[in-house]
């Protein structure tokens, strides 16, 4: 691989980056009560409760629908980072990432 050609697939790397850095995914749990907002790099960017819908006598629920919120929030972020890099997988290994 060129040097022309590593220098344009590290410069595609990092598009993609910056745009997992804006995406935003949104998780819900508990029909609404519990919102997770994740960037495509993973990092939370908001957990929002409607108090409306929980039950504040019943904290284990709520701390379920968190843990399963930020859990898949996580993972989706992890999938989409995925299939977003993934045409370029091949083409790192020949720059020895």
């Amino acid at each position: 691989m060129s040097r022309f050609d590593q220098a344009k697939m590290m410069m595609q790397v990092k598009k993609v980056q910056k745009e997992l850095k804006k995406m935003i995914i949104t998780i819900e749990k508990g029909d609404g009560a519990v919102n997770v907002e994740i960037t495509g790099e993973q990092k939370i960017k908001k957990i929002s409760l409607d108090p409306e819908l929980i039950d504040f006598d019943d904290v284990t629920e709520l701390e379920r629908w968190l843990e399963d919120a930020v859990r898949d929030a996580i993972s989706e972020s992890q999938k989409v980072a995925s299939e977003k890099m993934q045409p370029m997988m091949g083409s790192l290994g020949n720059l020895g990432l």
